[in-house]
């Protein structure tokens, strides 16, 4: 038997990321093994889970994947973990149309417990009724307990768990208030310069009051067999990959991809005379312009490979690289030179465009999300198919194809080869 459950929280900013990766960091310094999850399309909470519990972080999203995907996942992943542990997105039952793709959704689909993270700063009592709104909204979620966070004091808390008393759900612990725990700002709601081992503290479990005993016990289920990863490519790809320029890569993508090899546009000059797939994720190039414009040799194999109809996905910063130039406000830097647009990182002309999408071409679904401030230099380009974000409403966000390469802003999600 092992443990498994969901943190989530009645919205966001209560704190269920800080209790996510101090939970993962305590159980990981009691010696258990951890399989960390995450719900929704989102690359740096991973990236800190696998820091903390020394194995990757997977993304579980059911608007980019099908429940039964979902499932496979937490099997063929949680192998050899004595628990595993979702960290939520968003509130709840935050989702792209009510409660569609939320975390209660993936606590559905997975069949495991929630536990509640709920911000208690400047509330007693009133949190019976917080608490009992979540408790009975839906029948179909199942919740092992409640943590407290931003708790004064003990008498604070003790308040608290009269509450969890009177309303018979299980009160697991809490943590106290702290400006040292306090998440900063990010660039793109995203930063790795925080990315550190947990030996090195930080994650705020020296600081937690909970009752780790009593939560396995509330989340134990039963174990299963795992599931092989596919081989969608059936050849050998090769995927651009540093810190912070080529960085957001789904580890079960890397997987299912096969034989793979990584290299680094800021310092490797590719050899693609055997490649059957390059792969351009996404990531912050326009932070690393002269880097990539030095290596002059790797930008002309690129395009070279492109030109004699080698296959190329390039998501978002991959796509920013395959253009012809990227414009910042110190210059415009020349980049592959394969698509001809112009990508303009300057301040003045910072939007953000956020969302799920999708967009069929040449028979095939594609999904995934969009998440970027830069923009296109002169107008978005024609698309080679209309993509829609998840209500099924059409956005403007373009789709390249030349020759055998496919481009755009999509973060896509490699459930379609």
């Amino acid at each position: 038997m092992e443990a498994s459950f969901l943190i989530a929280a009645p919205h966001s900013g209560s704190g269920k990321t800080t209790i996510a990766r101090g939970l993962m960091a305590l159980l990981t310094q009691k010696g258990y093994q951890v399989q960390p999850f995450k719900c929704g399309p989102d690359y740096i909470d991973t990236k800190f889970h696998a820091a903390v519990c020394g194995r990757p972080s997977i993304n579980l999203d059911t608007f980019m994947a099908t429940p039964e995907h979902v499932r496979e996942l937490f099997q063929r992943y949680g192998e050899g973990a004595d628990v595993r542990v979702v960290e939520g997105m968003m509130g709840l039952f935050d989702g792209y149309d009510r409660d569609k793709g939320s975390s209660a959704e993936i606590a559905r689909v997975l069949d495991i417990p929630v536990v509640l993270v709920v911000d208690a700063k400047s509330a007693a009592y009133s949190t019976a009724a917080l608490l009992s709104g979540f408790l009975h909204f839906r029948e179909d979620i199942r919740f092992a307990g409640v943590i407290f966070n931003k708790v004064g004091s003990e008498k604070h808390f003790r308040m608290l768990q009269e509450v969890c008393d009177d309303l018979q759900i299980e009160c697991l612990g809490y943590l106290p208030k702290s400006a040292d725990l306090e998440q900063g700002s990010r660039y793109l709601g995203l930063d790795f310069s925080q990315i550190k081992s947990p030996e090195l503290g930080g994650w705020g479990s020296e600081q937690m009051s909970i009752d780790v005993d009593r939560l396995l016990q509330l989340t134990t289920a039963p174990s299963f067999k795992p599931l092989l990863p596919p081989n969608l490519t059936g050849g050998k790809t090769l995927i651009a990959r540093n810190d912070e320029s080529f960085s957001f890569l789904y580890q079960e993508t890397i997987d299912a991809l096969g034989q793979v090899d990584f290299f680094d546009p800021e310092q490797d000059v590719p050899c693609l005379d055997d490649v059957s797939l390059l792969y351009l994720p996404g990531g912050y190039p326009e932070k690393h312009l002269e880097a990539l414009v030095k290596m002059e040799a790797t930008r002309q194999a690129i395009k070279d490979y492109a030109e004699r109809g080698g296959h190329i996905i390039a998501e978002c910063g991959g796509m920013m690289y395959l253009c012809e130039a990227i414009v910042t406000d110190e210059g415009e830097y020349p980049m592959c030179g394969v698509l001809p647009y112009k990508i303009t990182a300057c301040k003045a002309d910072r939007k953000l465009s956020l969302g799920y999408r999708r967009f069929v071409l040449d028979g095939k679904e594609y999904r995934g999300h969009e998440f970027h401030y830069t923009q296109f230099l002169g107008g978005t380009p024609k698309s080679v198919t209309q993509v829609y974000n998840a209500k099924g409403e059409p956005v403007d966000t373009p789709v390249f194809r030349y020759k055998h390469v496919l481009a755009s802003y999509t973060h896509l999600y490699f459930n379609f080869l």
